[in-house]
Formats: C-alpha cells, sequence, structure tokens
C-alpha cells in the first residue's frame, strides 16, 4: 500500500477483499447488480478505450451521464489513466455545457444516449460551438442492460474529432482476463472536478487528487457507520459532490451504492426496502418527497440506519420528526460543498438532539481543520458573533480547472493557506462546528447580526408550515427581515399570528417585520438539489413595499 492510496488503490483494495460483493446497484425500471468483479473489468475495458481516443496523464473526460455505474467506471477509468473526470449534469442546458467545456477542454466527452427522451446530442453540438474551444470526441453510451447505439446513431454524435462507443469488458476467467494488481500505481493528480453552485455567476469548477477522494470516502465511511452490508441510496447526480461522496464512501467501505437515474418517489421507495438502503445524505425536498410517498404506501424501511440531511428546503425539522419518531432512523445535520467535500463534516448519532439536525458538525477526520475568523478583519470574532469558516486539509479543493492565471485560486484562499468557504458559523473548541449560513445572506438588524435560519427554524416549527424563507429588505436605510412561508396542504396559516409565534420565543429584533403566505417556493434545481431562490423572494417583498401590500 503507498503513503497516499489512490482512487485506483481503493478499487483494488476492494476488489481483492470481496469480488463478488455488490459493488453498485443500477436502478430504474429493472434494477441490476454489479459486482466488484464487473466493475473492475469494465474499468479496464473504458480505460484502454479512453488511451485509444488520446487521453493521457493530465488530461480531462467530460462524464454527461445519469446515475448509472458507467458513470463510476468512468471515474475509475479515468484515474488510472492520470487524468480527471468533469461531471456534466444531464439537466444543463447549452450555456451551462459551454461553460464546462470552456473551462475544462475535455479531450473526450462520454454522453447518454436517448436517456429519458432528453436531446443531449442536439445540446452537445451547440455547447461545442458555443465554447469555441477544440471538439471533443465523443463516447456513447446507452445505460445498464441496454444494447449498444448502431453505428449511424453513433456517428451522429460527432462533434468535429469523432465519436465511437465502448469496448465490452472482458469476460472473467479467459485468457485475457486482466491484471487486477496493475492498476495500482496510477498517477496522483487531479482525479474529479465539481461545479460550484455559481451564485456569483457561472460555476467554478473544483478539482481534487485522487488520493484525496479515497481519504475522503474511507474517513467518510468510518464516521458515519458504512460498512461491508451498507447499501447508500444515490439519487442526487454523481456529477455532483452530495451525490458522488455517499457512493464512494459505500464503496470504499465494502459496501453497494444503489444510483436511481431518475427520482420516482414510488421506485425509489421500494428500492429502499428490496436492496436495504441503510443510508440516505440528501437535501430536505429528496427526503421531504420519500416522507409523503411512504405515509401513503407505507414500506418496511428497518434497514435504513442514518439520514444525513441538508437543510435546503426549510423542512428539515419536518423530515427529522418523521425519520426519528416514525422510523427510529438518527438524522443528523451536516456540512461540505463542491470545495470541501460534502460530508467534510457531520453530527453523530450519539449528539443530542435536536442539536444534531442543525448544519455544521464534527469533521470526519482529524486532518480537516476548520476555524472562524471576523471577515473583515481576519481576527476572531468578537463574543458569540459568528465568523467565516475557513478550512484547511486534504479535503480542500486542490485547483480550479481553467483557472490559468490563477485568479480564482487567490481569491479563494488567505495568505496562510485557508479556504475561504464564504459561510458563516461558530467553531467549538473541540473542533466541532455550527453552519449559521452564507455571508452574503446574513442579515443586520438594529445593530445585531442574525442568520436567517434562527428566524426560519422557529417558523417551520409551525404546524401549518411546510416550508419558510426569510430575505433582507432595505428600507429607509435599515435592513427588515421579511418571511414566506408555504403551508401545508389544507392550512390556512395567519401572517400576523405567526410573527406573534416568532415573538414568543425570539428576540423583537428577529421578528420578521411581515409573514406572506405564498402557494410554492421559487426553486432551482442544481447539482446537488433544489434549492429556494432567496433572491426572487427579495424582488417579490421589495414589490410589496413599493405597493404597499
Amino acid at each position: 500500500m503507498t503513503a497516499d492510496p489512490t482512487l485506483t488503490d481503493l478499487l483494488v483494495d476492494t476488489v481483492a477483499a470481496a469480488p463478488d460483493s455488490v459493488a453498485c446497484i443500477d436502478g430504474g425500471a429493472v434494477p441490476r447488480r454489479v459486482t466488484r468483479a464487473e466493475l473492475w473489468r469494465r474499468t479496464v475495458a473504458l480505460r484502454d478505450d479512453l488511451r485509444e481516443h488520446g487521453v493521457g496523464e493530465g488530461d480531462c473526460v467530460g462524464v454527461w451521464l445519469p446515475n448509472w455505474s458507467d458513470a463510476v467506471v468512468a471515474q475509475f477509468a479515468v484515474a488510472a489513466l492520470g487524468a480527471h473526470v468533469i461531471g456534466i449534469n444531464t439537466r444543463y442546458g447549452v450555456a451551462e455545457v459551454a461553460h464546462v467545456l470552456g473551462r475544462a477542454r475535455p479531450v473526450v466527452v462520454l454522453i447518454a444516449h436517448e436517456f429519458v427522451r432528453l436531446d443531449l446530442r442536439t445540446t452537445l453540438h451547440a455547447a461545442v460551438a458555443e465554447a469555441g474551444v477544440p471538439a471533443p470526441s465523443i463516447g456513447v453510451l446507452t445505460g445498464p442492460d441496454r444494447d449498444p447505439a448502431g453505428p449511424d446513431a453513433v456517428a451522429a454524435y460527432d462533434a468535429g474529432a469523432g465519436a465511437w462507443g465502448p469496448t465490452p469488458a472482458v469476460e472473467p476467467g479467459g485468457a485475457a482476463d486482466p491484471d487486477l494488481a496493475a492498476l495500482r500505481g496510477a498517477p496522483d493528480g487531479p482525479a474529479v472536478a465539481f461545479t460550484t453552485s455559481g451564485s456569483t455567476g457561472m460555476p467554478k469548477l473544483a478539482a481534487h487528487h485522487g488520493s484525496a477522494v479515497a481519504e475522503h470516502a474511507r474517513n467518510v465511511a468510518v464516521a458515519g457507520g458504512w460498512d461491508a452490508s451498507s447499501v447508500s441510496l444515490v439519487v442526487l447526480p454523481l456529477s455532483g459532490v452530495f451525490g458522488f461522496v455517499p457512493a464512494f464512501a459505500a464503496l470504499a467501505a465494502g459496501g453497494a451504492a444503489l444510483l436511481e437515474p431518475t427520482f420516482d418517489t414510488d421506485v425509489v421507495l421500494a428500492h429502499m426496502a428490496e436492496f436495504g438502503v441503510t443510508h440516505l445524505a440528501g437535501a430536505d425536498d429528496i427526503a421531504g418527497r420519500l416522507m409523503a410517498q411512504w405515509r401513503e404506501h407505507p414500506a418496511d424501511l428497518g434497514a435504513w440506519r442514518r439520514m444525513l440531511l441538508g437543510d435546503f428546503y426549510g423542512t428539515s425539522l419536518q423530515v427529522a420528526a418523521w425519520t426519528e419518531d416514525e422510523l427510529g432512523v438518527p438524522t443528523l445535520g451536516i456540512y461540505g460543498s463542491s470545495e470541501t467535500f460534502a460530508l467534510a463534516a457531520f453530527w453523530r448519532k450519539d449528539d443530542p438532539a435536536p442539536e444534531r439536525r442543525r448544519g455544521g458538525g464534527r469533521p470526519v477526520s482529524d486532518r480537516i481543520e476548520v476555524r472562524a475568523v471576523d471577515p473583515v478583519t481576519g481576527a476572531p470574532p468578537a463574543g458569540d458573533e459568528p465568523g467565516e469558516l475557513q478550512f484547511r486539509g486534504y479535503n480542500v479543493v486542490d485547483a480550479y480547472l481553467g483557472d490559468d492565471d490563477g485568479a480564482i485560486r487567490e481569491r479563494s484562499f488567505t495568505a496562510d493557506g485557508w479556504f475561504r468557504s464564504g459561510d458563516l458559523g461558530t467553531v467549538r473548541a473541540d473542533g466541532s462546528f455550527d453552519y449559521r449560513g452564507r455571508m452574503g445572506e446574513s442579515l443586520r438588524l438594529r445593530g445585531f447580526l442574525v442568520e436567517p435560519a434562527e428566524i426560519e427554524v422557529r417558523l417551520a416549527e409551525h404546524p401549518a408550515v411546510a416550508r419558510c424563507k426569510v430575505v433582507g429588505v432595505t428600507v429607509d436605510g435599515d435592513t427588515r427581515a421579511f418571511g414566506f412561508v408555504e403551508p401545508v396542504p389544507g392550512a390556512e396559516p395567519d401572517p400576523a399570528e405567526l410573527r406573534a409565534w416568532c415573538a414568543a420565543t425570539l428576540a423583537r429584533f428577529k421578528v420578521p417585520e411581515s409573514v406572506h403566505v405564498i402557494d410554492d417556493m421559487p426553486t432551482t434545481v442544481g447539482t446537488n438539489g433544489s434549492k429556494i431562490r432567496a433572491g426572487a423572494l427579495r424582488e417579490l417583498a421589495e414589490q410589496m413595499i413599493g405597493t404597499g401590500s
């Protein structure tokens, strides 16, 4: 074993330990189990295809696939060549794909053929033209248990550098059976890059070394109780860090990743029961939809051990009540990002509830350091004030693709080498920390710094509130908090009563100026799940102020 095991070392270790164990389960209408031995043979076949089509050390491969085992195979195959993957969300439009192509400049793009009626071919051709960079070679994949695309269908993907279909993996036991140990010793450079949220312009492409991915997968597995019997449910795209990390944590532990290419709640819930899902790491919108489906059609979820939950929709309290009170599954708040890895920290099942449901947590390794500093002075925050959370360790982004002049990296790190997360929080003496919110979302109310999440938690506790969001609007030079709530079906919450509800437990300056009931929250769908569009609500609040409503 090398001092810093790489991704291919991780694959070799798990295959050697239990070659016939299930590594992936391709979900969908007809589920299919993929053993570790099959994963290895497919990795070698794709590695050789990629090498034949010009991929070498330091190159980039675009993986434009849904949650198929092919995407996992691609990650290992690319890493075996010392190259790196940039995941491309199947829901991306032309501008987003062009941005990724322009920044990452992949030599090859692996693309899904005829996936749920998405016309990726047309998007590809338009994006290549818009990006203005050399066209990549296109590998055309059809997914689990589907025949390869025909020659004419493959040729239609040619964007200027050729198109091809994959070579079948070698059958086990043959004279040409590949050497497993030969996968060791791959160069340890960047292995995977994830798009950031893109909250300020187009997203950055944050790249991590293969040894960091392998180390993090193992650390997450240990901290979160994954083992050889574990099954991770993966419904968020593998192209995003929030889908990627739980999948590879399960693989590292000797368990399996249940990969769902589409999120059909009835199918997914049935698969959770059938395959004994033990871990789900996801946003509260996903868990909330599963909760609604389960209450309508209960399934046996007795194998479930952990719910690692991100609060994107403001419904984590309701989800936690379902998982913990009705199913007995500990719900743990989390922290992570494309630049620090998902699940860089989370609370443990022995931490007290309800505190363990909040964002933040305990880092999964003592090689992950976190501090909070005053974002203006760089000094420790005064009193109980939150500061910017900054990180140092193996988990921090190694490079940004397309950052040729180093400008992005320079903005992202302090002079003494800490990564600036842009998040606010407080850090405890034991190294655990609380996430309070994004720096740009904090509100200065009557001279006090207030995190919207604190008000949102109180609103979400009201039985008539399904989800909520609090934004700040400047009125006559002062920032005022405005709350928006989406009611539970059949409820008609009274705005004045909701303000009184807040006033019962919150300081007066934290009580929203007004609370507005709306039918549906404006949302945006990204690689790591759906999020409420705070900007749209801020604009709505400003309009209401202007009209006096």
